[in-house]
């Protein structure tokens, strides 16, 4: 059949059944995404004739002498549609996975769609930016739809209208901005990759049980199949999906392929075959017979004398502390004396117990890697990763490799959270690419994203308060359930961080806490944006405000009379504070008086006219460290040419995290250098030295920290050699984009390569590294604040105002800064009212697709007013702190402290879905 893509006419003949998606991507149009194959969340949407559709669910042969307009048609990165143009000069993206599909829609609406905007886009998800600058940009796009994109669009430069110099303290857009909104920068499976093979996995569909026979003739007779991976032919050494610098932060408590399964939907076998659907075909006739084992969902009741044990052969040697309770680690600790009776004496207690549910990533990208073997016999792994190095050096345990034999590295990335601090994907694909010497992909579907991938860890937390009549703290007891499911990737970190910054950020005399992580025949919980702290700060943050309600006294007060002050010592459950622990910068008071005055000025929303809305105000306070504890190492380099260009070698990888636009403008502003001068090569363990990885948001305090002593190095490099070239002092030399200049003189780069000595040139640049290892980490403050109103008739809750303000230290771009405010709050609304993965009670997924997952789409996602408190920190790179995770921290109790006050009944459980508010209201 004939079509056209963007003016270009086609010959085609799809497949049976094949949708216009992938035959769009089989002819290199990778601008048109996939999220979800299911037409839930508009990543693939294109133009057909003009009108938007979603073309994961079109039929291919649906455009026979049709014309298909993709983003890249829209506009190019020379040449953009003023739409694309609004959304790089608004901010509109951050990982930019949805973007090219969203700009798609987007340029289809008038003027007057505006009025009824969330309706419009109802069709196209977004997981990172909180829709706020998505509808600014499409309502700057539609005003300026009347000029052509030439008349917009005179000089590529403008892709930074914001700022010209791009320093530091500067909103400057992202350096790939022109490319994300055309669809043309590449993301993972963005590639054509000859002779490609194609990865499948067979998954348990029982929850537990022994693999007694596994026959895979018939599957090796399919036409295609190259490679079927069982048990019986991979390695047996034990290992941990999850990634951090000290690999036996984890248990080692997994395999590649298990003889035993412990959940639905673990891996039993792998089929790499020529093409997707032969894999697919050849898995389901795999025969596989299971030895059922007795199996246990409820955490209470899987440490309980007699429940069905999980791991039973694991050790305190593989970091799992009690197995015959399904015990990985506990913790009880305390200070201060007898909790028990320091609540005893206090003349006012608050208990309760909360819980959190199950929630996804739910990342557009899903998790996928590609394999090949480079001219040199060496593994490449191009992989949807935040942990590239990590990757590498666990991929080199696992095959018994030196690691300079394996290159891991990441294009851009859609969306992490968290959850791409794991080795998902990329171990069957090095198997694959190995044992047949051919390229593999292996692209998880979203159902696979769904039900085999990990969750956010579902908590019940207990908490018992104590208070004097002026409600300060007496006493402090709490008590910690966590579900890792059935491996422990994160458990131990998460329930000891989950303990930590919650606890210390309140004085209190007399501390109590007792948590404990067990397996469970779940499927796997894991890292997720907050790291545990979001589950007991809902609790914690709960118990407080039935404090403040029980003494009548504000709960922006409480807060102030119970909070840690500058220097007061941060304890947890030891009179002795964490040593690497400090306060580079103190940001608290400022956020409570900032966000207590937005809500008293208000917005000027009314709630919905009717008896039956009411109304009620909440707030809540977190605090989070700025980088993971014992260590989070980075070794940048960084090199200039003679033309004056910057090379930068970094590890981070760019997964809507804003560190390549942070780090260029670090870079430009040290060297006093222009943004286009700077070449970042990053995520990539061939380009940069080391770097732990993109996750506890250490991009910009550890990478960050790292690049900054890298450009000093280098500058004192420049200016001492333009010295020794002059003759002059040292201090009377300012470099500028174009070399040094002494006095009148100008000396060129070249001049100073040639002046260098011979330990600082490497292939004709002057080069210098930086190295941050972590050793001190500082501490950063969010308070949220809302008002809500709540329908007495069907439980709905209507955000009417929402207020984040944030102690960020030095803000070095505050639009990109505050996209990653909003988009933290709109992950936590989402997770507070709407998402939750529902289990059968047997371990199945009842969510696995969007369409039956609540991801927040643009009607249900409030702007937040975002406010910074005014310091600058003494640890971080210019002043600045973290600021991926801790948005999202204080949300859900200030949401839950609102809804209170409206109904006047407490929620102790999320997600506050209208069901749950309306029973709490009957009951």
């Amino acid at each position: 059949m004939r079509f056209s893509v963007n003016g270009a006419e086609h010959q085609a003949q799809p497949r049976p059944g094949q949708c216009l998606r992938t035959l769009l991507r089989d002819t290199a149009h990778f601008e048109v995404k996939k999220g979800c194959d299911a037409g839930d969340c508009g990543a693939c949407s294109v133009l057909v004739d003009d009108t938007p559709v979603h073309s994961c669910i079109y039929p291919a042969q649906r455009v026979e002498n049709r014309s298909v307009t993709t983003a890249s048609g829209l506009g190019t990165p020379d040449d953009l549609h003023p739409m694309q143009q609004s959304f790089i000069d608004n901010f509109g993206f951050q990982c930019g996975f949805c973007t090219a599909g969203m700009v798609v829609t987007a340029s289809t609406l008038r003027p007057d769609d505006l009025a009824d905007l969330p309706r419009k886009m109802k069709g196209n998800l977004c997981r990172c930016t909180g829709y706020r600058a998505i509808r600014a940009a499409i309502s700057q796009g539609l005003a300026d739809g009347n000029r052509t994109p030439a008349d917009s669009n005179t000089n590529p430069a403008d892709s930074t209208p914001v700022s010209a110099t791009g320093s530091v303290g500067q909103s400057v857009n992202p350096p790939a901005a022109r490319r994300v909104v055309t669809g043309t920068e590449p993301y993972t499976f963005d590639v054509a990759v000859p002779g490609m093979t194609y990865l499948r996995v067979l998954g348990s569909p029982v929850p537990h049980a022994r693999i007694a026979s596994i026959d895979v003739s018939a599957a090796e007779r399919v036409e295609g199949v190259a490679l079927i991976l069982t048990h019986e032919n991979v390695s047996g050494r034990r290992f941990s999906t999850a990634r951090h610098e000290h690999r036996e932060d984890d248990p080692d408590d997994t395999l590649i392929l298990d003889p035993v399964v412990r959940f639905v939907g673990q891996r039993v076998a792998a089929v790499v075959a020529d093409t997707a659907a032969a894999a697919e075909h050849a898995c389901r006739l795999i025969e596989v017979t299971y030895e059922e084992l007795p199996a246990v969902f409820d955490p209470e009741e899987a440490r309980q004398p007699g429940a069905p044990r999980i791991h039973p052969e694991r050790t305190a040697l593989d970091r799992v502390n009690h197995a015959d309770r399904n015990t990985i680690a506990d913790f009880h600790h305390g200070f201060g004396g007898d909790v028990d009776d320091a609540l005893a004496r206090s003349a006012v207690t608050v208990s309760g117990s909360w819980s959190t549910a199950r929630v996804s990533h739910a990342q557009l990208e899903t998790h996928g890697s590609i394999g090949l073997l480079d001219d040199d016999g060496r593994l490449v792994i191009r992989t949807s990763s935040q942990v590239p190095f990590l990757v590498r050096d666990e991929l080199a345990h696992l095959l018994d490799l030196d690691v300079d034999r394996i290159r891991v590295f990441t294009a851009r990335v859609g969306g992490g959270f968290g959850g791409k601090q794991e080795l998902l994907t990329e171990d069957l694909v090095a198997l694959a690419v190995l044992r047949t010497g051919r390229p593999c992909g292996y692209e998880m579907s979203r159902t696979d994203e769904m039900t085999r991938t990990t969750y956010r860890h579902p908590f019940r937390v207990a908490v018992d308060l104590g208070a004097d009549t002026d409600g300060r703290l007496t006493a402090l007891k709490i008590d910690v359930l966590s579900d890792t499911g059935a491996y422990g990737n994160h458990a131990i970190g998460v329930m000891f961080h989950a303990c930590a910054e919650s606890i210390s950020v309140y004085n209190c005399p007399v501390k109590r806490v007792d948590a404990e992580v067990v397996y469970t025949n779940n499927p796997p919980s894991g890292a997720f944006r907050g790291y545990g702290l979001g589950q007991v700060i809902f609790a914690v943050e709960s118990a407080l405000d039935e404090l403040a309600i029980s003494l009548d006294i504000d709960p922006f007060e409480l807060r102030r009379r119970n909070a840690v002050a500058d220097g007061d010592p941060l304890l947890i459950t030891h009179p002795e504070p964490e040593p690497d622990l400090v306060y580079g910068s103190y940001g608290l008071d400022q956020c409570l008086d900032l966000a207590q005055s937005a809500l008293d000025r208000g917005n000027g929303t009314a709630p919905p006219p009717g008896p039956h809305w009411r109304v009620g105000e909440g707030m809540a306070l977190a605090a989070i460290a700025t980088m993971a504890p014992r260590g989070h190492i980075s070794r940048v380099r960084i090199g200039v040419d003679a033309e004056g260009d910057y090379h930068v070698g970094i590890g981070t990888s760019e997964f809507g995290n804003g560190t390549t636009t942070v780090h260029t403008q670090i870079a430009a502003t040290a060297l006093d250098t222009t943004p286009d001068r700077i070449r970042l090569s990053h995520g990539d363990t061939d380009a940069a030295d080391y770097d732990t990885g993109a996750f506890a948001s250490a991009g910009i305090t550890v990478a960050g920290k790292a690049l900054h002593a890298a450009c000093i190095s280098l500058r004192e490099k420049l200016i001492g050699a333009a010295a020794e070239v002059v003759g002059d002092e040292p201090d009377r030399v300012v470099l500028t984009p174009d070399g040094a200049m002494a006095g009148e003189r100008l000396i060129s780069f070249r001049e100073l390569i040639d002046a260098v000595d011979d330990e600082s040139r490497v292939d004709d640049r002057i080069v210098a590294t930086g190295v941050e290892n972590g050793d001190l980490r500082s501490i950063a403050f969010n308070v949220h604040a809302f008002r809500v109103a709540v329908n007495t008739e069907t439980g709905a809750v209507e955000i009417l105002q929402s207020v984040q303000s944030a102690d960020a230290g030095t803000v070095m771009n505050p639009q990109q800064c505050i996209g990653q405010v909003e988009g933290g709050v709109a992950q936590a609304i989402g997770s507070s009212l709407y998402e939750e993965i529902v289990l059968d009670g047997h371990g199945v997924p009842l969510t696995p697709v969007f369409r039956n997952y609540r991801v927040p789409q643009m009607a249900d996602i409030p702007t937040t007013e975002v406010y910074f408190a005014e310091t600058s920190d003494d640890l971080g790179p210019f002043g600045a702190k973290s600021m991926s995770e801790s948005p999202y921290n204080p949300v859900a109790p200030a949401l839950a402290n609102a809804i209170r006050r409206a109904i006047g009944v407490r929620p102790h459980e999320l997600p506050m879905s209208r069901d749950r508010v309306w029973r709490l209201m009957q009951d």
